[in-house]
């Protein structure tokens, strides 16, 4: 068994009491035992961007109505409107590519900078195609940055905490949309309504200067670089594309499967959630910004619950479990009677925070390091046209059922394909080191 690197030095760092930013995310609970100065460093740093991208990506669907409203949108075209948007995942993979060749930190701060800018500027859009363009750029760093994030903490933590790691991260992230879903809220208080909201989103850019100076590499990446100085930037840009491919073909389907069966489903669950509130049940916008905060800070707790559960149990039948539920949940939320509608919301966020959290820890787990970082935007690019496809069928759909509503329901099927799959085609990861799960190939 190869020995991680991170553990090999571990004995030469001081284990550490959580740091004072933990007593403001108590949804994370007790964390486990072992973690260095070092592993609550990078936690918190990678963390505290994530908290705006997610900020930033939310506030689309919280504001749906007012954009079409301000926009003139047609309803039949809202379904496209979002396909387009969230297409711009797509070219993540290009920019993750980056980082399995000149390192992961240079990778997140240039897709900072990006995500944010971009977010700015939406706030100036003119009409619907500006409002389009402009986030479907920022939609394609904003998930770049996700992704190399999850893959920063899976190469700093160990075994015993990878699977936590990974859902304190979506967890901390998560209260982004919170902070979204709480200003939306006064939406139609602000002077510049949903503009205002996307304005905010410049935020980040004042945390840039500290962050880059204290945001390390990862050991394993610098590990990388020097055991391949000569050759890997030298490495043909899809080189480890292909490798993945040919190298670990079953794990790169079954990868594949699940990444975009689960962003077709759960896309345009997600995505027509605020609007069906409104529309179909009659919130108001302060309502529906209650319930995403009152009750996203309940589903967040699903984050670290996963990723403790699955460190322990295992991260398939963790995931398996959460997926298996998470499609009845989503069919129950847009077919329900009023007095469950809330509950059935906050139980469908729950299950795909937990969901989220064990599929991103297994996309990353079950490639090299020289790999990693590349399968990550592979997930993202196939999760993307998942995406995409969830909500141009829910367009399609929408001319036979009658009703956005009942082609959710309908999508949200396609993630009956993912538990069978994880089970069957992916080796377990918990308890296990990167290197033991997947050595780096000659």
């Amino acid at each position: 068994m190869t020995t991680e690197p991170a553990e090999a030095e571990k004995p030469a760092e001081s284990l550490a009491q959580p740091p004072r930013w933990t007593r403001f995310a108590w949804f994370l609970g007790r964390p486990p035992g072992g973690l260095t100065d070092h592993q609550w460093r990078v936690l918190g740093l990678v963390s505290a961007v994530s908290f705006f991208e997610q900020y930033d990506v939310y506030l689309f669907s919280l504001n749906l109505k007012h954009i079409q409203a301000d926009l003139g949108i047609a309803e039949s075209a809202l379904g496209w409107l979002g396909s387009l948007v969230r297409a711009g995942a797509l070219l993540a993979v290009l920019v993750t590519l980056l980082a399995d060749r000149v390192g992961r930190r240079k990778v997140l701060l240039f897709t900072v900078i990006a995500y944010t800018v971009l977010t700015g500027a939406t706030a100036l859009a003119p009409n619907a195609e500006a409002f389009v363009a402009l986030q479907f750029l920022a939609r394609t760093f904003a998930v770049a940055e996700t992704l190399v994030a999850v893959v920063v903490v899976a190469e700093e933590f160990g075994p015993e905490s990878r699977g936590w790691g990974i859902g304190a991260l979506g967890a901390i992230q998560a209260c982004g949309a919170g902070l979204a879903a709480l200003l939306f809220g006064f939406v139609d208080q602000l002077p510049f309504g949903w503009r205002s909201l996307y304005f905010l989103g410049l935020v980040p850019l004042g945390l840039v200067a500290w962050w880059r100076r204290t945001l390390p590499e990862t050991r394993r990446f610098e590990e990388l670089a020097r055991s391949r100085a000569s050759s890997l930037r030298a490495t043909p840009a899809l080189a480890p594309m292909l490798g993945l491919v040919r190298d670990y073909p079953g794990r790169f389907a079954a990868v594949a499967i699940a990444s975009f069966a689960f962003a077709a489903a759960q896309s345009p669950a997600v995505f027509f959630a605020p609007k069906y509130l409104q529309d179909a049940q009659g919130w108001s916008p302060g309502a529906v910004a209650a319930l995403n905060f009152m009750g996203g800070a309940l589903a967040i707790l699903a984050n670290p619950l996963a990723g403790r559960l699955s460190d322990r149990i295992g991260r398939r039948r963790v995931a398996a479990g959460f997926l298996a539920v998470w499609i009845a949940s989503a069919i129950a939320f847009y077919n329900a009677p009023a007095f469950a509608v809330g509950p059935c919301w906050v139980l469908m966020l729950f299950l795909f925070f937990g969901a989220e959290t064990t599929l991103s820890a297994l996309s990353v787990e079950v490639f090299p390091t020289s790999q990693r970082s590349t399968a990550a935007g592979a997930r993202g690019l196939l999760a993307g046209v998942g995406a995409v496809g969830g909500l141009a069928v829910v367009s399609v759909l929408y001319a036979q059922l009658g009703s956005n509503w009942a082609a959710v329901s309908a999508v949200a099927l396609a993630a009956v394909v993912i538990p069978p799959v994880v089970l069957v085609a992916l080796p377990e990861t918990a308890g296990r080191s990167l290197e033991e799960v997947s050595p780096e190939r000659s």
